[in-house]
């Protein structure tokens, strides 16, 4: 009974974590602005295609090449989870982020818009630079950069953010708990990712638009 308990849970952890890749992280954040605050109002067709860039650019390019990249090297999705093979999808992802932020820069959007991405570039630069010595959890980075980003527009759109703060704290706790019955990160590395992702949405968001 025990063994099939564990399994179920480990099954549910790979879809977890799959539902809620790092990558998706922007594009759930821009469908929370675009969608539950006053930018509601903006017409369809320019949410439509913010939307496109954002998942062009931040899901569809990195995952396309990346999985290319891995399927190159044959390497299984398991091995490319392994410290050293992550250097060259983190500098996919990172150049897909950057293109983001140039097309946002070409556009004239505003400046919090320019200010997400650049947060979530941030993040991708410093998970980068600690994977030469340390695995940190890229999923609990997108989940912290999330919560960041909730902060940062009640701040700026003055609105309680207190429900939305729970509901992502909640996931966060569920996506940490995958990651360790994974045996993907420790408990320090899902911290450290959180918190990564959380100062970097902060810091990037409020100081575009200050």
């Amino acid at each position: 009974m025990e063994a099939v308990n564990t399994k179920y849970l480990i099954k549910f952890a790979h879809i977890y974590s799959a539902v809620f890749s790092p990558f998706y992280a922007p594009t759930w954040a821009f469908i929370w602005l675009l969608f539950y605050s006053y930018l509601r109002l903006w017409p369809w067709t320019y949410k439509a295609f913010i939307l496109a860039v954002v998942l062009m650019f931040t899901v569809i390019i990195p995952r396309l090449t990346i999985d290319i990249f891995r399927r190159l090297n044959k390497w299984s999705h398991w091995q490319l989870s392994h410290r050293e093979h992550r250097h060259m999808p983190y500098f996919i992802t990172i150049a897909s982020y950057v293109a983001c932020v140039m097309i946002f820069m070409q556009l004239n959007t505003a400046l919090f818009m320019r200010g997400m991405i650049l947060a979530m570039l941030a993040t991708g630069l410093l998970c980068a630079l600690l994977n030469a010595w340390w695995k940190v959890s890229t999923h609990m980075a997108g989940m912290g950069g999330l919560f960041g980003t909730v902060i940062a527009f009640s701040y700026l759109f003055y609105f309680n953010p207190l429900w939305p703060m729970c509901i992502i704290l909640l996931m966060a706790g569920v996506m940490g708990t995958c990651r360790m019955v994974l045996h993907q990160h420790s408990l320090a590395q899902v911290i450290v990712g959180f918190l990564i992702g959380m100062f970097c949405a902060l810091m990037f968001i409020l100081f575009v638009w200050i």
